[in-house]
């Protein structure tokens, strides 16, 4: 299972595997991902309502006991935001 390793736009889709990002260590996060249809992204240390996207239409969300799971249930591109100590921090996500 794939665990924070950033991608680059000429790296190939991850598939529709569970990738992880804890947030606790502070370290840097990928800008961009790109997963099948059914993959997940899974935010760990996090509060409830603070991971958004902009495409609530492609993307099936639950939070629970501090982490939050989003799985990409229809093609197309999802930024998701991320609070930062720094500010906000922005993945964008291409579900294919």
């Amino acid at each position: 299972m794939p665990r924070g390793t950033p991608t680059t736009a000429s790296s190939t889709c991850l598939g529709a595997v569970r990738y992880e990002l804890e947030l606790a260590g502070g370290g840097p996060l990928p800008s961009s991902l790109c997963f099948a249809t059914g993959g997940v992204l899974r935010i760990r240390s996090i509060g409830p309502g603070e991971v958004t996207v902009d495409r609530e239409e492609l993307v099936d969300s639950h939070y629970e006991a501090g982490v939050v799971d989003l799985r990409f249930v229809r093609t197309g591109t999802v930024d998701v935001f991320i609070p930062r100590p720094d500010g906000t921090h922005v993945l964008t996500v291409v579900v294919r």
